[in-house]
């Protein structure tokens, strides 16, 4: 199982502390309804702050700051609980530039920068019960 959420409260400008108790009743559901041999896997924010419409939502450096902010919450909960942690965030800017990487709204990700992170997560998941 893999959880991947935090853009929305970002731009909904909710705190940290928000942030966190809401990733608590998630992860307290995730691992509800996990089989006993199973694992989850909590994903981290892509760097959202370079794409073009960013700026809509704030200076890009503030969004990033905040981004940071809001993964390393998420790491600490996921890995409190036994939950894998897979970082993307270097992948969601490793095509900046390319063909397909951003969507044609400026804002969300294109088909190859989401092919980026199912590579990152599919290895980490593959190597983490190998």
């Amino acid at each position: 199982m893999t959880v991947l959420i935090g853009v929305n409260d970002l731009v909904r400008e909710r705190t940290p502390d928000d942030y966190r108790a809401s990733l608590v009743r998630i992860y307290k559901e995730v691992g509800a309804q996990m089989q006993p041999d199973g694992r989850a896997f909590a994903i981290s924010i892509p760097n959202w702050s370079v794409v073009p419409a960013a700026r809509e939502y704030g200076d890009p450096e503030q969004i990033r700051h905040v981004t940071d902010t809001f993964n390393d919450v998420a790491r600490e909960e996921a890995t409190s609980r036994r939950f894998g942690w897979i970082d993307i965030t270097a992948a969601s800017i490793s095509g900046l530039g390319t063909a397909g990487w951003i969507s044609s709204d400026g804002l969300h990700p294109g088909d190859n920068q989401y092919a980026a992170w199912a590579e990152v997560i599919w290895y980490t998941i593959r190597t983490a019960w190998s």
